[in-house]
């Protein structure tokens, strides 16, 4: 086999790999036009509910912070509306039709879903199918009471028809600077966006500049009805994996120089959490596995070899939420070491632009 980086400098090896991906992801893009045609034509059928059904995807593969989103809108709205959520449930080790309940774990409903579940139980009905009308007709028969439907990750599955589509783009890979899979991350050409009622740009900077929005605007070039908002992602104060009686980092203000972090990821986009982490006094050390990453023995046989090599006065493990979730239930994690690891809740936050506030903007296209 030949070596291409002996032989190739950077620029040129990046060049042939985008002339060897260009056909396929022509390839792709007809194969997205073709079924998406067909849904025009309603060759391919389109199901309404006569409840509102939200929408909330996006157009690229990775993580544009789609749970956070959700969890955002649940806690906005679960006062006024009785909410089901229902998604694929993603690398679940289940199929079909799975209701949420306290006997289940991640690995049955997939980490996101769980994630959900565990932060919302009892105040809504969650459920996971890879057939969302089914999932939709089995929450409503299991409670007739929802009269709002969240659907996770679900721009791309078209055979339900939502009131209100709302679409997730990465202030930091937008995606008019895309392209197709597999050349890019795009799942969809940039287009699809004027079929969305609300599009979020996520993770943005807190000083975000007029400029940056002004370009935003300009380039996704939306129709005047889709309405565009700008959030960010906030991070609050680590929680134990486990509970313990007594944390040992309430704050990570409390870190000193003399500690150490060893950063554990298995999500899309680890370097914002990095970065916020590396803002704090502790040294930090990254461990980074694949998104949604089910950890095995030799996982954390590495993790800990790594972990017992770092100098520091103190040591911590520090993960993320959506790790944690399928960390606590893993048969592997050593019961000795639950002490030392956190995780790093995150919250939405929106930046306030020409007075529209989301929440308002999205139960008017709800209830009209």
């Amino acid at each position: 086999m030949i070596d291409f980086s002996k032989i190739l400098n950077k620029q040129q090896r990046r060049t042939l790999l985008n002339a060897i991906l260009t056909p396929f992801s022509w390839l792709y893009g007809a194969g997205v036009w073709v079924r998406n045609a067909l849904f025009g034509m309603k060759v391919l059928p389109q199901e309404s509910f006569d409840i509102p059904v939200v929408s909330v995807g996006n157009i690229t593969v990775g993580g544009t912070g789609k749970t956070p989103h959700v969890e955002y809108i649940i806690e906005m709205l679960c006062r006024r509306y009785n909410i089901g959520v229902l998604s694929r449930g993603y690398k679940r080790k289940t199929k079909g039709f799975i209701l949420a309940s306290d006997s289940l774990s991640a690995r049955d409903l997939g980490d996101e879903p769980f994630q959900i579940f565990r932060k919302y139980n009892g105040l809504i009905t969650m459920a996971v199918c890879e057939n969302r009308r089914k999932g939709i007709h089995e929450l409503l028969r299991i409670n007739p009471d929802i009269n709002l439907i969240l659907l996770d990750d679900a721009f791309q599955h078209r055979y339900v028809k939502p009131k209100v589509n709302i679409v997730l783009v990465d202030f930091n890979r937008p995606p008019f600077n895309d392209k197709l899979l597999p050349l890019g991350t795009l799942r969809e050409p940039l287009h699809r966006l004027l079929q969305s009622d609300l599009v979020i740009v996520t993770k943005c900077p807190t000083d975000i500049m007029p400029v940056d929005i002004r370009m935003m605007k300009e380039n996704l070039d939306l129709f005047p009805s889709t309405e565009l908002f700008f959030s960010n992602i906030r991070y609050a104060d680590p929680v134990p994996v486990f509970p313990v009686p007594n944390p040992q980092i309430s704050s990570l203000s409390w870190l000193q120089p003399t500690d150490t972090v060893l950063c554990i990821t298995g999500i899309a986009s680890p370097k914002p959490l990095v970065r916020y982490l590396r803002q704090f006094q502790a040294t930090v050390k990254v461990m980074h596995y694949d998104d949604h990453h089910d950890f095995s023995r030799a996982d954390f046989d590495e993790i800990f070899h790594v972990f017992d090599q770092l100098e520091g006065r103190r040591k911590f493990i520090i993960t993320t939420e959506k790790d944690a979730v399928r960390i606590v239930g893993n048969a592997y994690y050593p019961p000795t070491m639950r002490s030392c690891i956190y995780y790093i809740p995150i919250r939405v936050g929106f930046l306030d632009f020409e007075d529209r506030d989301f929440v308002t903007t999205l139960v008017k296209r709800i209830d009209n």
